[in-house]
């Protein structure tokens, strides 16, 4: 099978060099730096601007399946791009738009297209999905953080992967379920701390991580989902957000106009960057409670996962990227072969996916342990 990564950052770095070992892979991406990167692992490079999506029919259409790793705002466009050229398609850009409005599209080019397919949304979508077909469920609720190890001061959080979409977990209001009705606060409200072994304490958050679950698990009456960061992070987030700086309205600078929002990213792009090897982990929690044989049942997942210094992937790159290529195999080996959209909450169900993910993962030191 001969597969194309669409994206060649730290994420699209680790999803080729995984997906090099077993099949003939090539990356594309604007940046010559970053594909040299990728090019260590003797996986093929196109030089290539993927913000022009004119370009994205030919650049795909001599492969078998296409992975999505563009920025969120690139998401959608990215995607429908490829679904015209009838291409298989896993997606992990966390797009702002319904990505659900392409299922027609896929359908009828009788494709699969596996959406939101990182660490998270993701893998709590997988784990619900198998669940919600052995129990009755009533709450949902995940907590997830990428961080690095030692925390530099004043923001404590360096990112893995682009600026522009920490800022958007920032800014998207946020969706969760109570009493089975839909709320929306605005991103960052409802501050908790939450504590972890290895860890010790960390805030919690309102992003808009439910998504796809808040209508394919409309059944369930209370979900919840949070991110994570060191104490303080967001009091910081909330002063630029309140000042103007994520806005993207443009406005005057001398005979310029420019974006709040794109000078914030290029700013933060270098507060942020991790150092070359910089100690980092993923830390999430999932808890599913409900009923189980009439019995009151709680289901609780455990995350804790580190820079690999064997491999050089940076753990965010690892949990998410190796999430991707697990679907890959999946729809590769015929272990999934639908036509449409779907989130993974959708693919969890079938046991055999849910099992070979989990399974896919833990061969790969991203362990998902269950808590008795």
């Amino acid at each position: 099978m001969k597969i194309i990564v669409l994206g060649a950052g730290m994420v699209g770095k680790a999803i080729a060099f995984d997906l090099s070992k077993n099949f003939e892979v090539t990356s594309a991406d604007i940046s010559k730096t970053a594909l040299d990167k990728v090019a260590q692992y003797g996986v093929k490079i196109i030089n290539a601007d993927l913000s022009d999506f004119t370009v994205i029919a030919e650049l795909v259409k001599e492969f078998d399946l296409v992975v999505s790793c563009v920025p969120g705002y690139m998401g959608y466009k990215t995607v429908n791009a490829i679904i015209e050229a009838k291409k298989p398609v896993v997606d992990i850009s966390f797009m702002p738009e319904d990505f659900m409005t392409l299922n027609d599209m896929a359908l009828k080019a009788g494709i699969p297209v596996i959406a939101d397919c990182g660490v998270a949304p993701g893998m709590p979508n997988l784990i619900l999905g198998y669940y919600n077909q052995l129990m009755k469920i009533t709450d949902f609720f995940y907590m997830v953080g990428g961080l690095p190890k030692v925390r530099n001061y004043p923001f404590q959080y360096k990112a893995p992967f682009s600026p522009v979409d920490v800022l958007e977990e920032y800014t998207r209001p946020a969706r969760y379920k109570e009493n089975g009705k839909i709320v929306i606060k605005p991103a960052m409200s409802d501050t908790e701390l939450f504590r972890f072994d290895r860890v010790g304490d960390l805030e919690g958050f309102n992003t808009d991580g439910l998504r796809s679950l808040l209508v394919t698990m409309e059944h369930i009456s209370n979900m919840k989902e949070k991110t994570l960061r060191y104490p303080g992070h967001i009091d910081i987030i909330k002063v630029l957000n309140s000042s103007g700086f994520f806005s993207n309205e443009p406005m005057p600078l001398g005979k310029d106009q420019i974006s709040p929002m794109e000078m914030t990213s290029k700013i933060l792009f270098k507060e942020w960057k991790l150092e070359t090897n910089e100690p980092e982990f993923t830390v999430m929690r999932i808890i599913i409670k409900g009923l189980l044989n009439g019995k009151d049942k709680t289901v609780t997942y455990d995350l804790y996962d580190e820079f690999d210094p064997l491999t050089e992937q940076w753990s965010m790159a690892r949990t998410t990227g190796y999430t991707a290529t697990a679907a890959v195999n999946l729809i590769a080996k015929g272990l999934f072969n639908k036509s449409g959209v779907f989130p993974l909450e959708l693919v969890g169900e079938n046991p055999e996916c849910f099992t070979f993910v989990m399974e896919y993962l833990k061969e790969r030191g991203v362990v998902y342990r269950l808590i008795d």
